[in-house]
C-alpha cells in the first residue's frame, strides 16, 4: 500500500478513533505502519491521544489504568474537576470541609473525597466467574499447538459469536464460565491437537444515573460489572448533605435495595452492595439525623443515626471507648422542647446509662480521668528526667536521685533543692529546704529525707555554672555551620536556665503560699535582700532559722558583712493598725546557728554589704616618673603622695608641661564636643538655605564650615585638668590635688619646640630660641591665612592654661616671649560668615583642639 492509501485510511480511522468506535485490529496495524511523525502530525490534527490508541491495540498486554477521580485539595477546592457544564464547582468543596465549633467532622465522608476527572467508562476491574455475557462484550480466545492464533470475538445484538470455520455461536445469559468450557470443549471437537484459552477482553458499557445528594450528580457510562460504591467513588462521592446509611438503589422507578455505608466503613461489609444494570438510578437523599460524639473515644466525628439508636451504639460508632475514658460521666449537651441547650449525664457502666436514646443533634462528651492522683512523686527543674514517678512508702531523695552528675542537668545546683510538700487532710503546701549534695553521698542520713505521697523535688540552676558554659571559646570563624550551632546551643542553654531558675520555679509555689493565707494561717514566705547569690522572696523555711533561710537564696556572697545585718518585721499594734519593727541581727551567731531569732511571716532580711567591698581606686604615672606604672591609692592620698611613693620625678623631667587627666572631665567634655557638634550643623544647614547673602562668597564660606565641623568630628575629648605641679610638688600651701579612680598623669621630658597651629600658612612646630615673640613665631610660620582672626590669637601655656596676648595687660601683649613646650592658636576669622551663633560654637570646639593639640605637642 502506497503512502496516499495509507494517509487516506488512517484519515478515515481517526475520527472514528475521536468517537470512541471500535476499530478493528488490522486498521490500528496499518496507521502503525505509517512513520511515527506522520502518526503524531495526524494524531495532533484530529485530537487523537496516540498513547491510548497504541496502548489500545496491544491486546496480550495488561489494559492501561484510567485515573477517573481527581482528590479534592486540601484548601477546600478542587484540583482542576469540573462540573457536567463544564464549569467550575467552586465554593462546593469548602462546603464539604464543614465541621462544628467543637472540630467535629461528619463521619465517613473522606471516602469517596473527590471530583471525578473524565466520564469514560471504567473498564479495569475483575471479572467474576458467574458474569452474565450479553451484547457488547469480547471475548478473547488464544489458540495454541497444531494451529498458534488469536481472536476476538464481539458478541452481537442477537447474543452470539462469529466462530471461524464454525458459524454462529450463542452466548449471551450465560455466564462467564460457562461459555469458558463450551469454547474450550467447542476447539477441542473441531481441530486436532489445538487447546483454547478463553478470557474476556472489552466489556460492554452501560449508562447509569447518580442523584440526589452527589458530589457530581448525573449520568455515567461505567462497566458493566459496576456496583453501587463504584459508581459513587467514579462521580466523586456524597456531599455532607448526603446520607450514608440509606443510598438507594433504583431501577425502573422501583426502590430494589438500599446501602448502609456504615456497614462498609465500620465492619467492610459488601453484601448489600448490588451490581448495577443498564438505566439504574442511585439517589441519595438527605442526610439523616446526627448526633456528634468527643473525648475519649477513638473517633470523634458526627455520625448519622436512626431513630433508636442508644448511647451504646453511638459509642460504638465512634470505635469505643480509650483508657483513658472515665465512663461514670458521660455529658449530653441537647436542644430540649423549649429550644434551649441544656446539659444531661449518663453512666456508661450501667444499663440505664448504655440504653439512653440518643436524639438529633445532640453532643456527646466522654469525660477522661484525672491525671495520675496519687502514689506518686514529681521531679521539676534542671533534671535529666522530668516527670512523675512511682511513689513508695520509705522512699528517699537518694531513691530518686542517685548520682548528681548523671540524674542532673550540668548547670544545675548540686547544694540545694526544695520539696513542696501538700498536706493530705488540708491540701496545703508546705516547702522543705534539702541539703542535696549530702542526701545523695550519704544515703540514709537525717539530710537525706523520707518522701510523702505527692511530694514535688525542684531542681534549680546554679547561675555560676551557666556563665562557665557561655563563656566557652567561641567556634572558628571559618566554620559558619558549627559558629550558627553554638549560638543555638548557647540560646537554648540561656532559655533552659531561665526556666529553672529560683524565681521561676517557685513563682507558683510562693502564689499559692499566699492564696492560701489567712486571718489564723499567715502568709509563710520571706524576702532577702543584698549580698546573697539569689536575692528574691521565698517560702518561710520550717525551721524558720536565719540560715535556712540564706541558704534558700544560695549562700551569702564575699562581699557580705558578718558584723550585722537588718530584719524588718511587720507587725499590729494595740490599735490595729500595721507597723514596721527593726531588728539588729548578728548575722556572724546567725550562720553559726546561735542566733535565737525566728523568722515570721513576710519578714524582710537585709544582709548589709562589707562597706567600699572590692573598690580598687588606681591612678596611672606615665612618662618622666621614676617608677612608672598603676598605683592604689588609699581614702585621702594627693598626687603629691602617690609621685613621692613613685620615687619623684627623673632629672629629664618637665613638670610645667604635665598633663593631668580625669575621666569625669574627659565625659563632660565629650558630652559639650556632641552638643557643639550639632549646634555646628544646624548652623551650617542655614548658611547654606541664606542663598546669595553673602556677597556671592557663599560656597567658600560653607566649605570652611564643613571643614571646622570634620575637625570636629574627627576630634577625640582629652578631660585635661589644668595643674601647676612643680607647685604641687613643692609648695605646702598650694591645694593638694586629691585623687579620683581612673586619674592619668603623664609627665614629659623636657621639650625644645613651640607649635603654631591653626590659619597660618605652614601650622609647625620650631625649635625655641631664647627671645622670640609670638609674632616671631606667626612669621616663622609664614604668617595669617586671610581667614585669620589676628585679633583672636591666643597661647596655650605647656601647662594647659590659655593666655590671650591682645587681651592681657600684664601678658605683654604678642611682644611677650614664649617658652618652649607653649602652642600658638590662629582661629579661623568667623564673623566674616556674620553669624554670632556660630562663632559661639566655633570657639567652643577650637578651644577644645587647641587643649587637645596642646597636650599632644607636650608628650
Amino acid at each position: 500500500m502506497n503512502l496516499k492509501s495509507l494517509l487516506a485510511t488512517a484519515a478515515f480511522l481517526l475520527p472514528m478513533a475521536a468517537s470512541a468506535q471500535s476499530i478493528t485490529s488490522a486498521q490500528i496495524e496499518q496507521f502503525k505502519s505509517l512513520p511515527q511523525a506522520q502518526q503524531e502530525a495526524l494524531a495532533r490534527q484530529y485530537g487523537v491521544d496516540l498513547d491510548s490508541l497504541q496502548a489500545g491495540s496491544l491486546q496480550n498486554q495488561r489494559p492501561r489504568e484510567v485515573d477517573v477521580v481527581r482528590p479534592v485539595t486540601g484548601n477546600g477546592g478542587q484540583s482542576g474537576a469540573r462540573g457536567r457544564n463544564g464549569e467550575q464547582d467552586s465554593g462546593q468543596a469548602s462546603k464539604e470541609s464543614e465541621q462544628t465549633p467543637d472540630g467535629l467532622k461528619p463521619f465517613g465522608y473522606d471516602l469517596f473525597a473527590g471530583a471525578p476527572s473524565t466520564f469514560a467508562p471504567v473498564t479495569v476491574v475483575p471479572v467474576p466467574t458467574n458474569y452474565t455475557i450479553g451484547p457488547g462484550d469480547v471475548l478473547r480466545v488464544q489458540l495454541w499447538g497444531n494451529q498458534n492464533k488469536q481472536m476476538e470475538l464481539p458478541v452481537s445484538r442477537n447474543g452470539t459469536i462469529d466462530f471461524p470455520e464454525r458459524g454462529p455461536v450463542s452466548v449471551a445469559g450465560q455466564s462467564f464460565q460457562q461459555v469458558r468450557d463450551q469454547l474450550t470443549e467447542l476447539v477441542s471437537e473441531q481441530y486436532i491437537g489445538v487447546k483454547a484459552a478463553v478470557s474476556l477482553g472489552e466489556l460492554r458499557s452501560m449508562r447509569v444515573f447518580i442523584l440526589g445528594e452527589a458530589r457530581t450528580p448525573g449520568s455515567y457510562r461505567v462497566s458493566s460489572l459496576s456496583t453501587i460504591t463504584n459508581v459513587l467513588y467514579v462521580s466523586g462521592g456524597i456531599k455532607t448533605t448526603g446520607s450514608l446509611r440509606n443510598v438507594q438503589h433504583k431501577r425502573d422507578g422501583k426502590l430494589i435495595g438500599t446501602l448502609d455505608l456504615y456497614d462498609l466503613l465500620l465492619k467492610g461489609d459488601t453484601s448489600d452492595d448490588a451490581r448495577l444494570q443498564a438505566g439504574d438510578v442511585i439517589f441519595i437523599p438527605p442526610v439523616g439525623p446526627r448526633a456528634g460524639i468527643s473525648g475519649e473515644v477513638y473517633r470523634p466525628a458526627l455520625y448519622e443515626i436512626g431513630s433508636q439508636t442508644s448511647l451504646q451504639e453511638l459509642v460504638r460508632l465512634a470505635g469505643g471507648l480509650t483508657p483513658q475514658a472515665y465512663p461514670q460521666i458521660t455529658r449530653i449537651e441537647r436542644t430540649n422542647e423549649d429550644y434551649l441547650r441544656i446539659i444531661a449525664e449518663a453512666d456508661l457502666t450501667g444499663t440505664s446509662g448504655k440504653n439512653t436514646r440518643v436524639h438529633s443533634g445532640d453532643r456527646v462528651t466522654v469525660a477522661s480521668i484525672a491525671d495520675v492522683t496519687g502514689q506518686y512523686i514529681e521531679i521539676k527543674g534542671a533534671a535529666t528526667r522530668t516527670g512523675k514517678y512511682a511513689w513508695a512508702p520509705g522512699m528517699r531523695v537518694s531513691s530518686v536521685i542517685r548520682n548528681l552528675d548523671a540524674d542532673l542537668l550540668s548547670f544545675a545546683d548540686t547544694n540545694y533543692a526544695a520539696i513542696v510538700r501538700t498536706d493530705p487532710e488540708t491540701h496545703r503546701i508546705s516547702v522543705l529546704n534539702l541539703e542535696l549534695k549530702a542526701a545523695v553521698t550519704r544515703p540514709g542520713s537525717p539530710e537525706d529525707l523520707i518522701l510523702q505521697e505527692k511530694d514535688q523535688l525542684l531542681f534549680f540552676t546554679n547561675a555560676g555554672k551557666v556563665s562557665f558554659e557561655l563563656g566557652g571559646p567561641p567556634a572558628n570563624g571559618n566554620q559558619q555551620a558549627m559558629a550558627e550551632q553554638q549560638a543555638r546551643e548557647r540560646k537554648e542553654l540561656e532559655k533552659k536556665a531561665r526556666q529553672y531558675s529560683r524565681d521561676a520555679l517557685f513563682e507558683p509555689v510562693i502564689k499559692r503560699l499566699k492564696a492560701q493565707a489567712g486571718p489564723y494561717s499567715p502568709q509563710q514566705t520571706v524576702r532577702i535582700s543584698g549580698p546573697v547569690r539569689y536575692p528574691g522572696e521565698y517560702p518561710l523555711p520550717a525551721t524558720g532559722t536565719l540560715k535556712d533561710a540564706i541558704f534558700v537564696a544560695g549562700g551569702l556572697t564575699d562581699s557580705a558583712s558578718l558584723y550585722s545585718a537588718e530584719l524588718a518585721r511587720r507587725y499590729t499594734d494595740d490599735n490595729g493598725v500595721e507597723q514596721t519593727r527593726i531588728i539588729e541581727v548578728n548575722l556572724t551567731n546567725a550562720m553559726a546557728g546561735t542566733s535565737d531569732i525566728r523568722l515570721q511571716s513576710r519578714d524582710r532580711l537585709l544582709i548589709k554589704s562589707v562597706p567600699s567591698f572590692g573598690t580598687t581606686r588606681t591612678v596611672t604615672l606615665e612618662g618622666e616618673v621614676r617608677y612608672p606604672g598603676e598605683y592604689t591609692f588609699r581614702d585621702g592620698e594627693t598626687l603629691d603622695d602617690v609621685i613621692q611613693r613613685a620615687g619623684g620625678l627623673t632629672d629629664n623631667a618637665f613638670p610645667r608641661g604635665a598633663v593631668f587627666t580625669r575621666e569625669k572631665l574627659r565625659q563632660l567634655e565629650a558630652q559639650r564636643l556632641r552638643e557643639a557638634e550639632e549646634r555646628l550643623k544646624g548652623d551650617l544647614l542655614g548658611v547654606q538655605l541664606e542663598g546669595n547673602s553673602f556677597g556671592g562668597q557663599k560656597a567658600d564660606q560653607v566649605d570652611q564650615v564643613r571643614g571646622l565641623l570634620e575637625d570636629v568630628q574627627s576630634s577625640r575629648p582629652v578631660g585635661r585638668m589644668v595643674i601647676n605641679l612643680p607647685a604641687a610638688l613643692a609648695d605646702s600651701g598650694y591645694q593638694p590635688i586629691r585623687l579620683r579612680d581612673g586619674d592619668q598623669l603623664t609627665v614629659p621630658a623636657i621639650p625644645q619646640a613651640v607649635s603654631v597651629f591653626g590659619e597660618v600658612q605652614f601650622p609647625t612646630s620650631h625649635l625655641h630660641t631664647a627671645g622670640l615673640t609670638v609674632d616671631d613665631y606667626l612669621e616663622r610660620s609664614g604668617g595669617p591665612t586671610r581667614q585669620a582672626d589676628e585679633d583672636r590669637i591666643y597661647v596655650v601655656k605647656a601647662d594647659g592654661s590659655v593666655m590671650l596676648p591682645e587681651q592681657s595687660a600684664w601678658f605683654g601683649g604678642r611682644n611677650q616671649q614664649l617658652q618652649p613646650g607653649d602652642t600658638v592658636i590662629v582661629p579661623i576669622d568667623v564673623d566674616r560668615l556674620n553669624q554670632l551663633e556660630l562663632w559661639t560654637n566655633v570657639s567652643q570646639i577650637v578651644y577644645q583642639m587647641a587643649l587637645g593639640a596642646a597636650a599632644v605637642g607636650n608628650l
